[in-house]
């Protein structure tokens, strides 16, 4: 395996941890900081926000070497979990939250970029998905391993743990990704000329409204297996590795999938693929374990399938503005987790149930989808009579 992608993915692997630890340990944190549930929805909204401002300050880091500035996320990375692990209130957690979430999207952005760069000719979006696969490994076992400390000692401990793997993300980089130069001149102004096309605006809107559904469900995992589909807390770390599980196998099988047909076909059916399985999920988990575990896994699967796909097609789609193009998607998958998390706790809060969680949702998943098929069906499709993919 190339080590540079190995390198990359330990980032995501760190990020990962980070952003979704919050779905499996919320029930403990509220405790601890004296909050309800809904109001520690905050902190996932949080971490959000945090992507989303450290996305843009990308503009301001263009002519910077890409490898020096992984190395720079890297160690941000190890200073907001650092923050987070010490907080000693609400407030501080919440700043720790948002600090950690500031390298979010620039690494996700930057890293797509690199990762293209390193790859083989051909295997672009594949290498694309093997970076994101730390993050996806890292909810088959970090959020799980994370989730049991909690549950048998602290979740500071958990988020020290997230901090040494960003501080270990660094020397990784440091040791194994080569020098892959800077992105060509581009005038700050010209770096927004890709935005003058539609193909970015209906991968964001994709983007952000198919987040939005799916993640309006997932936020609030740990209060839907524990209080409607009947589970232990002590079944957490392992039904939390089962659903990274589901992340794992659906962002490498999309990613693979992504190489041999149109990425913006394969984003769609996946995030199609998301409706019915959140609908059976509200109508049959509360009713059967099993049917609970099969369909989070399927669930899981399409939050994260459409991630490989698009990402490397927003590369592609903001040529002379690559990095920003690259950030900019991962604040509309942040911004749609933001929202998402408040509509959840909203629902929930307005005395609709955590089952509602599943539901509430789905309107933005459609629209979502209707939104990459336009996509496809205008730009890469066989004969689209608009610009051709990746042109």
């Amino acid at each position: 395996m190339n080590k540079g992608l190995f390198a990359l993915a330990l980032g995501t692997f760190a990020l990962g941890i980070a952003e979704f630890l919050m779905m499996g340990i919320l029930s403990d944190v509220a405790s601890a900081m004296g909050v309800s549930i809904s109001e520690a929805g905050h902190f996932i909204s949080a971490y959000a926000s945090g992507v989303c401002v450290g996305a843009v300050g990308l503009l301001f880091a263009r002519k910077m070497p890409l490898r020096r500035l992984m190395l720079m996320l890297a160690l941000v990375i190890a200073a907001g979990n650092l923050l987070t692990a010490v907080a000693p209130d609400y407030w501080t957690f919440l700043a720790g939250r948002f600090v950690s979430g500031l390298p979010h999207g620039a690494y996700f952005g930057v890293g797509a970029i690199v990762a293209r760069k390193i790859a083989a000719p051909g295997r672009e979006t594949s290498a694309v998905s093997i970076m994101i696969a730390g993050m996806t490994v890292a909810t088959l076992g970090g959020v799980p391993l994370g989730t049991l400390i909690t549950n048998v000692g602290s979740w500071r401990t958990a988020f020290f743990i997230v901090a040494a793997a960003g501080l270990l993300t660094y020397i990784f980089l440091r040791v194994w990704l080569r020098d892959v130069g800077r992105l060509a001149p581009v005038s700050f102004r010209g770096q927004f000329g890709f935005l003058t096309t539609l193909p970015p605006w209906l991968i964001f809107g994709g983007v952000i409204l198919g987040q939005t559904g799916i993640y309006c469900w997932y936020s609030y995992i740990d209060p839907l297996l524990t209080r409607v589909c009947g589970f232990g807390v002590d079944s957490l770390p392992w039904l939390m590795a089962l659903a990274g599980f589901g992340m794992f196998v659906g962002n490498l099988v999309a990613g693979r999938l992504a190489d041999r047909f149109r990425p913006s076909a394969v984003a769609a059916a996946v995030m199609g693929a998301a409706i019915p399985v959140l609908i059976a999920f509200y109508c049959l988990a509360g009713l059967s374990h099993m049917w609970a575990i099969v369909l989070m896994m399927l669930g899981t699967a399409a939050l994260f399938g459409s991630g490989s796909p698009l990402q490397s097609s927003i590369v592609r789609y903001a040529r002379g503005g690559e990095m920003l193009g690259a950030a900019c998607i991962q604040i509309a998958y942040n911004a749609g987790n933001a929202v998402a998390a408040f509509i959840g706790g909203r629902a929930i809060a307005d005395g609709m149930g955590y089952g509602s969680t599943a539901v509430i949702g789905l309107p933005f998943v459609a629209v979502g989808v209707i939104l990459i098929i336009v996509l496809y069906r205008r730009n890469e499709r066989p004969g689209a009579l608009h610009r051709p993919y990746g042109s």
